[in-house]
């Protein structure tokens, strides 16, 4: 190889990152976006290697990528024994230091989100016309009768499974177009949140102008902490996501995007796992004959756990100072 030298400065610092990832590896578990750039490192690495045998860069060098990809082989293969801990940490860890990470985007959210959603309850609590300018008679009818006698004598167990089903899909479905959307430079994460806060709102105020508020505040308490802020978080991830094609700090466009894929990542995985919460909260705990007083109990409970969890789930723990 004529410039062996030349190859060896240029990869060794790539050589050196996987190096040091594969040693963190044995200690403790790794990020999902430190486990992505292990893959790319290895791939890389792969390449090196052949390049280095095809073009004669000397036995030392070889040696030295043949022992490294070796272990980056091991280890990547041995990478089931680490899914269950790399699960939780994203849960537990990642996902709460990312929403803190991006509360501009979250705050945002929340705000193209939740001022729709009051505009459409006191819209629809003091016009009816209102209400129909946003959906039609039949849905607002079918959900006003729905409400109307409450749930005192409960509900059958095969449709509160069919209902727990029909929620995950409907709940996920609009996180998904709150999120994914935002790949449109943020546009279509706007346009999701503003929508669904009219839309829910709307519903809520017409049920109660028709008489079934305390009915739906009853059923909504449970599990509403968990699924609208599962909501805010997919549209606040869309709404980073689309800032990321705008603002790349220098980078290209994907370059720019891929910087924020751990924190992406981390937030649309925790909001899948608090709209599945919120999926069996309304199936099942929702619709029974609990009392409303106990069931706006469990849900002001709910909603603590979750602010809690968010604001201090993750953190380091201080390291006490030391005496002067």
């Amino acid at each position: 190889m004529k410039d062996r030298d030349a190859f060896v400065r240029a990869r060794a610092s790539d050589w050196s990152e996987l190096d040091q990832l594969l040693y963190r590896m044995r200690g403790k578990s790794l990020s999902a976006a430190q486990i992505s750039r292990l893959g790319q490192l290895y791939r890389d690495l792969c390449s090196d290697l052949m390049k280095a045998r095809g073009q004669g860069a000397g036995p030392d060098v070889v040696s030295h990528l043949d022992a490294l990809a070796a272990r980056a082989h091991n280890q990547l293969y041995r990478f089931r024994a680490y899914r269950a801990g790399v699960v939780k940490q994203v849960l537990l860890r990642d996902f709460p230091r990312a929403v803190r990470r991006n509360l501009a985007f979250m705050l945002m959210s929340l705000g193209l989100f939740g001022v729709p959603m009051l505009i459409g309850t006191f819209g629809a609590l003091s016009s009816r016309e209102f209400a129909l300018a946003v959906l039609p008679n039949s849905m607002l009818e079918q959900m006003a009768e729905s409400y109307r006698e409450g749930f005192n004598a409960g509900r059958n167990a095969d449709a509160d499974a069919a209902m727990a089903g029909f929620y995950v899909y409907n709940n996920i479905g609009i996180a998904f177009r709150c999120f994914a959307t935002g790949i449109l430079f943020g546009l279509g994460s706007l346009f999701f949140l503003v929508y669904n806060g009219l839309v829910i709102g709307t519903v809520f105020g017409h049920v109660a102008a028709s008489g079934g508020g305390p009915n739906i505040l009853a059923f909504v308490s449970g599990h509403s902490a968990f699924e609208l802020t599962a909501i805010v978080i997919s549209g606040g991830a869309g709404l980073r996501m689309g800032y990321s094609l705008i603002d790349t700090g220098g980078m290209t466009r994907i370059a720019s995007l891929r910087a924020q894929a751990g924190s992406l990542i981390a937030l649309i995985s925790g909001a899948a796992v608090m709209l599945l919460i919120a999926a069996g909260i309304e199936g099942f705990w929702s619709p029974s004959s609990v009392p409303a007083r106990i069931k706006w109990a469990v849900g002001a409970m709910n909603l603590v756990l979750v602010v809690l969890f968010l604001a201090l789930a993750g953190r380091e723990p201080q390291r006490p100072k030391e005496a002067s």
